[in-house]
């Protein structure tokens, strides 16, 4: 099967999303964000504000190709991964990509139950629209598979077994 890539917008719930299908699909789940701050030794806040967006992306490219290696599992990765020439041909050549499309409005109220992202400043709505405005033709077009994720997590978890035929 290989591995399931989940890509979108930061707040589209790659991470929770990933977590229960992995579970239910019982494989491994890997958090690419995390993979990054392991391997570096610092949050990727700090990678992006000490190191710049163009180093955290190369450093994210590294630990994605790490993970493609990896035994099958789901992955999570960064918002941004996809920009990244060569990023989405890795992770077709070793799985499905699947976008977990949301509005701006999901992935706001989303990102304000917490955590920090390094992107948002100011008001995160106008933020987000603006970066899934610059985005979206770039996860459509990595997407092998396209998933309304706007509903609760059980919901788009069942999306995903679904439209991937697990």
């Amino acid at each position: 099967m290989g591995h399931v890539w989940l890509i979108g917008l930061m707040g589209s719930g790659k991470n929770t999303v990933g977590v229960h299908l992995a579970e239910r699909l019982d494989q491994p789940f890997y958090d690419l964000d995390a993979r990054v701050e392991e391997g570096y030794g610092r949050s990727v806040s700090d990678l992006f504000f000490i190191e710049g967006e163009s180093e955290f992306r190369r450093l994210e490219s590294e630990a994605l190709s790490t993970i493609a290696a990896e035994p099958d599992g789901v992955v999570a990765t960064g918002g941004g991964s996809i920009l990244v020439d060569g990023n989405t041909s890795t992770m077709r050549d070793h799985g499905i990509v699947v976008l977990l499309d949301v509005t701006a409005e999901t992935a706001a109220g989303r990102i304000a139950e917490g955590g920090t992202r390094p992107l948002l400043t100011g008001d995160s709505l106008d933020t987000l629209s603006d970066m899934l405005t610059d985005r979206i033709a770039a996860y459509r077009s990595a997407a092998q598979v396209i998933v309304d994720g706007n509903d609760d997590i059980a919901t788009v978890v069942g999306r995903v077994v679904e439209a991937c035929d697990m």
